[in-house]
């Protein structure tokens, strides 16, 4: 006989959450998504078999693994511990795997509040883009005891290709900070080194080919090579936003670990004086327009 697979909930069906729905469904898994005005279109997937509710308590009813799928923490708290918040209706035995990227010490706290509840609770962090969301061939980092993890297998090889056991819970989310660290790190050393080619008049396609065949070669360069040499960000669409939030989240950890974090604090204040310029929602790859415009801060004071 064949085993029945357990039923999914999905809060937060945006260009990540979209792309892990629909490669639930075509993995047979039965889903149900939250209504939210943040959502992706949800004809295809509804077309697909998914079901939409229009409340948390209608989520936490029909399904026996919640996926949180969200901006950050206080969308998380927020979805946790609001009035009608999923820690209200959530039903004993009931598995939460929040994907999304937070703060290691709510997440925590969080784990510890789902337990008193009857539920489990596991971190798996993303990484890759929305196109590998939608393939199926999402990275995950888990932070979960191994036994939730084992268990949970499954469901998150559905839709994802490297799936990696970090640790207890929080540590998936930890180490998601490190890689994003290092990767929006990169990046923004990148950007300002290609806006400084261009204001020197560089041939781009010369300065990513000395990065290529140097130091500066890896995934960042592969990322941010189209948008330097053609202008295609396709590539790399990671709201500035994110990056700030992602950096503020790195620099908190860091403060919770007492770690020296300098660097990063310059980091962040780059993505921080991009945003608050009203260039948020820009895609990562077009700081660098901003910043070949911009003087020194030295200067233009």
């Amino acid at each position: 006989m064949k085993e029945q697979k357990p039923s999914i909930g999905l809060i937060g069906c945006g260009l990540m959450g979209s792309g892990i729905a629909a490669s639930l469904l075509r993995n047979g898994y039965p889903l149900t998504i939250l209504e939210h005005p943040g959502n992706q279109p949800l004809a295809p997937l509804l077309g697909a078999g998914a079901k939409s509710v229009p409340a948390i308590a209608d989520v936490a009813a029909a399904a026996d693994l919640i996926i949180l799928c969200v901006t950050g923490t206080p969308q998380v708290e927020a979805v946790l511990f609001s009035a009608g918040g999923l820690l209200e209706h959530l039903r004993a035995c009931t598995t939460l795997v929040d994907c999304s990227t937070a703060i290691p010490g709510s997440t925590v706290r969080i784990a510890a509040e789902v337990e008193k509840a009857g539920g489990r609770f596991l971190d798996a962090a993303m990484t890759r883009t929305p196109k590998e969301a939608a393939e199926g061939r999402l990275n995950l980092i888990v932070g979960a005891a191994l036994p939730d993890y084992e268990a949970v297998l499954p469901v998150l090889e559905a839709f994802s290709e490297v799936i990696v056991h970090a640790g207890p819970v929080g540590a998936g989310h930890r180490m998601k900070l490190l890689h994003n660290y290092v990767s929006l790190g990169f990046s923004a050393v990148l950007a300002e080194a290609a806006a400084m080619a261009r204001r020197a008049d560089m041939d781009p396609q010369l300065f990513c080919d000395v990065l290529a065949t140097g130091g500066g070669g890896g995934v960042v360069l592969e990322r941010l090579r189209p948008y330097i040499e053609n202008g295609n960000c396709d590539n790399f669409r990671f709201a500035t936003s994110n990056a700030l939030k992602d950096l503020e989240y790195y620099c908190a950890m860091a403060d919770e670990q007492q770690g020296w974090n300098g660097v990063a604090q310059s980091i962040r204040a780059l993505y921080s004086q991009v945003t608050a310029a009203g260039l948020g929602q820009i895609p990562l790859p077009q700081i660098i327009d901003h910043l070949a415009t911009t003087g020194s801060p030295e200067r233009e004071a």
